[in-house]
């Protein structure tokens, strides 16, 4: 009988809630007021947002579906998709590749190179401290000047870059700036020297959150540097690794000032932005230019996406597994 009454006194009578749904109403309606909560603390900053980017888009929306007068101000007609495909019969396509294969080879190279100067700064040695300050000036170096920098080293008869690649074999008489391929690659080592100091920043921070006690037992072990690299470092440096390479894609998507000062888009170099601002500013199309800024902002929302979709998850997931 003993053994009865305890299971008899938590059997909870017929119409009478349980304990456990009352608590899980509770748990809900907490729930709700929550987000209520979130919402109501949110909105402001989505309003800010909306005023600051979400106008300014629609605004570049509806100038390119109209055309505009170049003699007459104001003077305006709707236009349609009129100004799209003059722009996908223009030269976005051939802008479009100019962008993608500048992306896609700096960033690449910019990784590698990030990563070696990363683990060169986190190794402890006697003026590590001096080596962080030096390998950040060229980040810190303002892209025109950047820009200005690279054109003069590469300049015929002045610069020494193509007298040190003719002695080397490398280039012969060839005007670096002045043919296709060449202004490109010129143009992607500038960017890669201006920006690879970022990507090893960002890299850096990911490996000074690695445990040395990992190292220290793999070494036990027995494992070899490189072994201890590529299943120590790299897995859980990945994270850092992804966000970095985001932010760097993202960024060469973007790439405007460093063409524009360099090569003016010329000679196999013209990209996106620039052909965007070149049709607003310089031919004074504002319907073309308008609809070319939004391809362009259509494309870098599309890689958003697509990374957000495909990487961002993994990183949520790399960060889980090393918890």
């Amino acid at each position: 009988m003993t053994s009865i009454a305890p299971i008899a006194a938590a059997t909870p009578e017929p119409g009478r809630p349980s304990p456990s749904g009352t608590g899980a109403r509770g748990r809900s309606k907490f729930g709700r007021s929550e987000r209520r909560l979130a919402a109501m603390m949110l909105s402001p900053a989505m309003l800010l947002i909306a005023l600051v980017a979400a106008y300014p888009i629609a605004y570049a929306v509806w100038l390119s579906l109209n055309e505009y007068s170049v003699r007459v101000p104001g003077l305006q007609r709707f236009a349609g998709a009129d100004n799209y495909q003059a722009a996908f019969s223009g030269g976005f396509w051939g802008a479009l590749g100019n962008t993608l294969l500048f992306t896609v080879v700096s960033v690449s190279l910019e990784v590698v190179i990030g990563l070696g100067m990363a683990l060169a700064m986190h190794s402890a040695f006697r003026g590590r401290g001096m080596l962080r300050a030096v390998v950040l000036v060229p980040w810190a170096t303002i892209t025109a000047v950047t820009a200005i920098t690279w054109r003069s080293i590469f300049e015929p008869g002045l610069g020494f870059a193509p007298q040190l690649l003719d002695k080397v074999g490398i280039g012969g008489d060839v005007v670096w700036l002045g043919e296709r391929g060449y202004a490109m690659s010129v143009l992607i080592l500038a960017d890669v020297w201006k920006t690879a100091p970022f990507m090893a920043l960002l890299l850096l921070a990911g490996l000074q959150v690695i445990p040395s006690d990992v190292y220290e037992a793999a070494k036990v072990d027995g494992a070899t540097p490189w072994q201890r690299f590529r299943r120590i470092t790299i897995p859980l440096l990945m994270p850092a690794l992804l966000v970095a390479l985001i932010f760097r894609t993202l960024d060469a998507l973007r790439i405007f000032d460093l063409p524009a000062v360099l090569t003016d888009g010329t000679n196999g170099t013209q990209v996106l932005s620039l052909l965007a601002y070149q049709e607003l500013t310089q031919n004074r199309l504002i319907g073309l230019g308008a609809a070319l800024s939004v391809l362009t902002f259509a494309v870098v929302m599309l890689v958003s996406f697509l990374y957000i979709r495909f990487v961002g998850g993994n990183i949520n997931t790399l960060t889980e597994e090393e918890r």
